[in-house]
């Protein structure tokens, strides 16, 4: 018989308090961006060789076909556990977070498409003016990083209302929803419907499990590799496995459990997720010499570059602010009362940081194109430092200006504007 869940005392070691540390998004988004930064700094040293052979380095069993480099295994493979614990957080989202009101979830989702579409068609438009053969990359700007996104709302969003981070939080989230089909649609050439039922299978029988309340990591884990290994067989990119088993997790309590399976699993995996699987993919995908395009200011000009780079900084923000400045006032649409349109330009600059699944779509757009996939993953880099940037100026500024209305509420004065 299953153990019952229970809520969670507040950590009393050292060691339960790391793990509360390592599994926020504020610590979180750093390790991110330190392996990141490692990793770029390594690519443009004289220690770039030794680096570049590591990344090479293939590793695996070939009779089972995976016979892979570790760098392809970070994408692959551990990247897995990454799109596990976004399974996880979309499943609690729709079952009892903020995507269970269509009213109150509907406008982040139509901000969320346009702040797809808008980017993909920048992208677009500056690869054709240029003449470049690389509309495979189209969807590399699509995506929003959640944990570098809300990392920054922790530390330099302080006195935001609560409503800017479940904006943020359900805009982020369907935006990785629509980039995991856009990786299940877009980026596979074919599919092998056997491995494919061998994978659904595994992932089926983990459902079986979990709904019987059983969460034992020595059954779990087994099928999970096997639903991963049959989706990387199948041809469908194998992290896609990760999110399926993570919709799996109950997100209700099962019998006399206090909380739900989700709840109890989800702190492990995201430590997980956040201290190895995620810095282990930016320090393998983020290690690009800055003279990809062969100088740096051929980098710096090369239209996928840019192209990538604009979409993050000014496509993705354009179709978030636009989408919410054109529905924010019909009935079906509703943004919530404690925030201001200026907090929504802020939110967009935000959901311009594309770091995670944007390099992962990049790489698997250009695998096979090694001199346009290095000039895509800097400008990765770049538009998500700009936008940062950009970010963390804005909610400073936003930050002040709603602790200026608290203040006057207070003193009974009245600062509401024309803003709304």
């Amino acid at each position: 018989m299953s153990p019952i869940r229970t809520a969670r005392p507040a950590p009393t070691t050292r060691w339960g308090r790391l793990l509360d540390r390592l599994a926020s998004q504020s610590l979180g988004g750093t390790i991110l961006l330190a392996a990141a930064v490692v990793a770029l700094v390594l690519a443009n040293s004289p220690l770039a060789g030794g680096y570049t052979a590591l990344r090479d380095t293939h590793l695996g069993i070939p009779a089972l076909g995976l016979d892979l480099s570790i760098g392809h295994w970070a994408a692959d493979g551990v990247l897995a556990i990454f799109f596990v614990v976004v399974g996880m957080e979309l499943k609690r989202e729709f079952v009892t977070g903020s995507l269970r009101d269509p009213r109150a979830a509907a406008l982040p989702i139509a901000a969320a498409v346009g702040g797809m579409l808008v980017p993909a068609g920048v992208y677009a438009l500056v690869v054709v003016i240029a003449g470049v053969d690389a509309l495979r990359g189209v969807a590399i700007p699509v995506a929003t990083d959640i944990a570098f996104a809300l990392g920054l709302v922790a530390v330099a969003g302080r006195g935001l209302p609560s409503a800017f981070r479940v904006f943020l939080l359900t805009l982020a989230i369907v935006d990785d929803l629509l980039g995991i089909l856009v990786i299940a649609i877009g980026y596979t050439d074919g599919v092998d419907l056997v491995w494919l039922v061998v994978s659904l299978v595994a992932v089926a029988a983990a459902w079986f499990v979990m709904h019987r309340g059983i969460g034992a990591w020595w059954i779990l884990v087994p099928l999970g590799l096997v639903a991963w290994y049959g989706m990387y067989r199948s041809g469908v990119h194998a992290t896609i496995s990760g999110v399926l088993l993570g919709l799996c997790v109950p997100a209700k309590p099962i019998g006399r459990d206090e909380v739900s399976m989700a709840e109890h699993m989800e702190r492990g995996w995201t430590v997980v997720s956040q201290a190895i699987a995620l810095p282990v993919f930016a320090f393998f995908a983020a290690g690009v010499p800055l003279t990809a395009g062969g100088s740096f200011t051929a980098t710096v000009s090369d239209p996928v570059f840019v192209a990538v780079a604009l979409a993050l900084v000014v496509g993705k923000p354009l179709g978030i602010v636009t989408v919410v400045a054109l529905l924010r006032r019909l009935p079906a649409f509703r943004l919530d009362p404690g925030l201001r349109f200026g907090d929504v330009v802020a939110l967009g600059a935000l959901a311009g940081i594309g770091f995670t699944v944007s390099l992962l779509i990049g790489e698997l757009a250009f695998r096979d194109d090694p001199a346009h996939l290095e000039v895509a993953h800097l400008g990765v880099i770049a538009g998500s430092l700009v936008s940062a940037v950009i970010g963390i100026v804005l909610l400073r500024l936003r930050s002040t200006r709603h602790a200026i209305e608290q203040r006057a509420a207070r003193e009974g004065g009245d600062t509401h504007d024309e803003e709304r």
